[in-house]
């Protein structure tokens, strides 16, 4: 996911956009003002800038044509309540991916928006046309390398079936790196020159789902203002990966095997008939087998999904893998924070390689990310590193004389006790909370939590 920087000096809509981008697990800072977004801008690595035009100090303008001259790979994204043509036609000339009027229609709009100024970002990471599926620096993850030897059957079999046109059903727990692995086999593929297309079937609404994959037609419904091509006609002789297959709705799931099974589809509100060449890669933590007999899972979509299934192995089951990652996910943390990379000690080794690591790497991550934060020095120890359910607590501050842990932790230990009591069961926990069934999703993925 993306790691995204929002300028505006109005507290109430800063917390609505970093609230909504964070449901798709991008990691958002805030700022009041442009002078203190300037500065961050010097101190951090953005993929992408959600600016207001009218702010103290330094406008959005001003912080725009900083992004171009100083860092021109970032998006930008300008925000205006006072919106003329003028500025949106001097945004666009600075290279601004799109102006955007306030107040804002509602979180969805927001977020697809930035999903398409994310991909874009994506695209421009392409080294001669070939998507660099082994760089850590992508939002991917770490690379798809491994020294213990419950990982070599994983990698032979992505090197086999990358040279063919088969279809690949990549199965594991969250955050066990499928995105990763379909990157691989998109970068091994003949189709490596051509484009790589991902969507997260769980990150949208249906019907913002359904425009995504397969575009929609003027008019097609309230707001729909132009024509807009969808991702998979956008993958045209490349790669699309379906994230979280299992989470696709009934008549989704038959528009998807429609394309799947004559390469044909319609844009929402069209009858135009486009054909399309594309290469599937699909992946789920869910078991689509058990969702098949209760009815959730079409029986034939899922044999043409798992043409050639693989499953990624759990972190704790792969423990020689555990070092070499976390060197690699701690060299891309150290660039983001801009310092030099720290160095685990001795006892930070022993004690992040005996972890049981249920959310697999994308926990390991966010471990490794508080724990550089944690530490004064270049070395990390095991006094910065706090596991779930181990002896270390997590890090509090004094208020008042008085010890307040971060607003996260209590929310995660909130969800975790909630699911305890309810045997796992995800609508009762949802229940229990007081909150909707997809923010409890939106939710667990945030934590890496399975």
């Amino acid at each position: 996911m993306a790691r995204i920087l929002v300028a505006d000096d109005e507290a109430g809509l800063r917390e609505f956009i970093t609230d909504s981008l964070e449901l798709d697990d991008h990691t958002v800072v805030a700022a009041k003002d442009g002078k203190e977004a300037a500065k961050l801008l010097d101190e951090r690595g953005f993929d992408l800038v959600l600016t207001d035009l009218k702010m103290p100090g330094l406008d959005g303008m001003s912080l725009l044509r900083k992004v171009r001259a100083e860092q021109p790979e970032v998006e930008v994204i300008v925000m205006t309540a006072h919106g003329t043509v003028d500025n949106a036609v001097e945004a666009m000339k600075l290279g601004a991916f799109e102006y955007l009027q306030k107040p804002l229609s509602g979180p969805d709009e927001l977020r697809l928006l930035v999903a398409r100024a994310v991909e874009r970002r994506g695209l421009r990471d392409r080294v001669d046309g070939v998507e660099r599926a082994s760089d850590p620096g992508l939002p991917s993850g770490p690379p798809l390398t491994y020294g213990d030897p419950a990982m070599r059957p994983v990698v032979e079999a992505i090197e086999k079936v990358a040279r063919t046109a088969a279809t690949v059903l990549l199965l594991g727990e969250s955050g066990t790196g499928k995105e990763v692995a379909a990157r691989a086999i998109h970068a091994q593929s003949p189709r490596a020159t051509k484009p790589f297309m991902a969507i997260n079937c769980a990150a949208l609404s249906e019907t913002l789902l359904e425009s995504e994959l397969f575009g929609h037609e003027k008019g097609a419904f309230t707001g729909a203002t132009e024509r807009k091509r969808g991702r998979i006609e956008l993958a045209d002789g490349g790669t699309f990966f379906l994230d979280e297959v299992g989470e696709l709705k009934p008549e989704l799931q038959a528009k998807l095997l429609r394309v799947l099974q004559e390469r044909r589809f319609e844009r929402v509100g069209g009858s135009r008939t486009l054909e399309v060449d594309v290469r599937w890669v699909a992946a789920t933590n869910r078991d689509l087998r058990a969702m098949i007999d209760e009815g959730r899972f079409r029986e034939d979509l899922y044999h043409r999904l798992a043409v050639f299934p693989i499953k990624l192995p759990p972190l704790r089951e792969r423990r020689a893998d555990i070092l070499p990652l976390a060197r690699t996910l701690l060299d891309r943390i150290a660039r983001d924070l801009k310092r030099s990379v720290p160095r685990l000690s001795a006892s930070a080794e022993k004690r992040i390689t005996g972890a049981s690591w249920r959310g697999n790497v994308r926990e390991l991550a966010n471990t490794l990310e508080r724990a550089a934060i944690l530490a004064d020095g270049d070395v990390i120890d095991d006094s910065h590193i706090w596991l779930e359910g181990g002896s270390a607590k997590p890090t509090a501050v004094t208020v008042g004389g008085a010890e307040v842990r971060p607003l996260a932790e209590l929310e995660k230990d909130a969800i975790l006790h909630a699911l305890e009591v309810v045997g796992g069961n995800r609508r009762r926990a949802s229940e229990l909370l007081g909150i909707g069934e997809r923010t409890l999703y939106d939710r667990l993925k945030k934590y890496g939590v399975d």
